[in-house]
């Protein structure tokens, strides 16, 4: 059984495609459809990394990285952004928030591939 991998994301294509992605390079992908049930999942299971969109119902990335982060099962999990949001001034809100990184959606397979296999192998 590979990692495991939690996919937060309010768009199910998105979700389809991290998971057809990361399941296709031999991880194990979970995912939840905003950032209230993904904390959730977080705390009722241990994920190796955590991906998330930042623009959700019912909470957002960053707090739901705030939340694990404030945990101890999660303060040291990498926690990946996924967003549409590219600006400095969100990056720099994701840093603050305890985000180990920042990819922009669209994003290519294989550099979502490349920078997962970066912070969790």
């Amino acid at each position: 059984m590979g990692k495991k991998i939690l996919t937060v994301d309010d768009s199910p294509s998105i979700r389809q495609l991290v998971g057809f992605v990361l399941n296709g390079a031999g991880y194990s992908v979970e995912e939840t459809p905003d950032g209230a049930a993904g904390f959730a999942k977080a705390q009722a299971s241990a994920f190796d990394l955590i991906l998330t969109d930042q623009n959700m119902p019912n909470m957002d990335g960053l707090t739901m990285i705030k939340r694990l982060r404030a945990t101890a099962s999660y303060a040291r999990t990498p926690i990946l952004i996924l967003t549409t949001e590219s600006s400095d001034t969100m990056k720099a809100r994701g840093r603050e928030a305890g985000a180990t990184g920042w990819l922009v959606k669209p994003f290519e397979p294989g550099k979502l591939l490349e920078v997962v296999k970066k912070v969790i192998g």
